[in-house]
């Protein structure tokens, strides 16, 4: 909030922080306990007015049913789309849940999608298989990072283009301000998973972004304990998405988990902090040591996008995943993962813990558009935690100096 912001207001999110809008956005004084936070509701209907019959049965603007809407489900909505910058949110039992009802809504048989040919593999997937066989959806495959290579892509039939802030696991960064421009010129949306780089990160709708997507499952819960995600727009959109594939395709989010998330979501801001610094000393550490074949990650000036990243996201940060290898076999980076005693095994990211996971120079979903050291090593995708950094740099450390290495083939 600067000096010339009116009175501060906890409900506010124009008159208040980031940080104050986490902690009170969504959240109301219930009004039959006096609990100053808003209560769990696990029932699954409400009571119906005296007189029904003109009653519209998918409704969301009040609660009836809960695949409709539930208490829980809309503060954590008005909480997320305001710290988005969006007019509403919609969120989905899983981030996959959200990315494809917002797919499903938008498109139609014969549209045409311009997709990062590095992207989560969920969505390789869907446009490379699911929605082209089954609803004649085409797709083509590109570099985000290459703004030309997508504005050649783009046809008459174009509607969308779907890119990554930072692509998983490459860490590529995508420049949502030019692709939005092309996106824009075509008549085309531009669509962004932004769960690598939460607010307040970043915001890609202020920089023409139209619809954002995030799996809650990651940071903003952050805590490993419950699935979700959301996607955030205009009031408009973000309606259509909600009846198609929400009330009627049934993509809900649990009250609980809900509940669970938005508890999560108080502390985003504070441990965005400490993931963002960790990851940057950690992957300068690693950068640094011989055994290391490559390190991935936008702080490092050796990152291709590195001047974009530092642009976009303001100095705030790069983002707490990082993906690098050791110089060696396979054989090599499973020793090494097993050596490790502060940082898990374990897949998912955004956690409160450090996960770690080996993904093999093999692995499907279009890994043939990684960049040559992955697919000649392989790589481990790390997603840095909460732990004091000197353990993570101590941990990372001994089990390197403990693994015996050998050679690629």
């Amino acid at each position: 909030m600067d000096e010339t912001s009116e009175r501060p207001d906890r409900h506010d999110p124009a008159t208040v922080g980031t940080g104050t809008w986490a902690v009170h956005g969504g959240n109301e004084i219930d009004a039959g306990s006096g609990a100053i936070r808003s209560p769990l509701v696990l029932a699954n209907s409400y009571a119906l007015p005296e007189d029904p019959a003109s009653m519209n049965w998918s409704a969301t603007d009040r609660p009836l049913y809960t695949r409709n809407g539930n208490p829980n489900q809309a503060a954590l909505e008005r909480k997320l789309a305001a710290m988005d910058g969006g007019e509403a949110a919609a969120v989905f039992a899983t981030g996959v849940a959200a990315l494809h009802g917002m797919f499903f809504t938008l498109l139609r048989g014969g549209d045409h999608v311009v997709v990062s040919d590095v992207t989560y593999e969920a969505v390789w997937r869907l446009f490379a298989e699911l929605l082209p066989r089954r609803y004649g959806i085409e797709a083509t495959f590109v570099d985000a990072g290459d703004p030309d290579a997508v504005r050649a892509a783009i046809r008459p039939t174009t509607r969308l283009v779907h890119v990554e802030t930072i692509a998983n696991p490459t860490t590529k960064v995508a420049d949502v301000r030019a692709l939005s421009a092309i996106a824009h010129q075509a008549g085309a949306l531009l669509t962004v998973d932004a769960t690598f780089t939460p607010p307040p990160l970043y915001r890609p709708l202020a920089d023409g972004a139209d619809l954002v997507v995030h799996s809650l499952t990651k940071y903003v819960n952050g805590h490993g304990d419950a699935m979700g995600g959301v996607v955030t727009g205009d009031a408009a959109t973000i309606g259509r998405i909600r009846h198609d594939a929400i009330v009627d395709v049934g993509g809900v989010l649990s009250p609980f988990n809900a509940w669970l998330i938005m508890r999560g979501s108080v502390t985003l801001p504070l441990r965005l902090r400490q993931h963002l610094a960790s990851a940057d000393a950690v992957a300068r550490f690693l950068d640094a040591d011989p055994r290391i074949a490559f390190v991935a990650h936008p702080s490092l000036a050796s990152h291709p996008q590195h001047e974009l990243a530092r642009r976009q996201f303001g100095g705030r940060g790069y983002g707490a995943v990082l993906a690098f290898a050791l110089d060696g076999d396979p054989a090599t980076q499973n020793r090494f993962v097993a050596n490790l005693r502060v940082i898990t095994s374990a897949v998912s990211l955004g956690h409160d813990e450090s996960l770690i996971v080996h993904v093999g120079p093999d692995a499907r979903g279009g890994s043939e558009h990684y960049p040559p050291e992955f697919l000649r090593y392989g790589h481990l995708r790390l997603s840095i935690g909460l732990e004091d950094v000197e353990d993570l740099l101590a941990d990372l450390r001994t089990a390197l100096d403990r693994t015996e290495f050998t050679r690629r083939a």
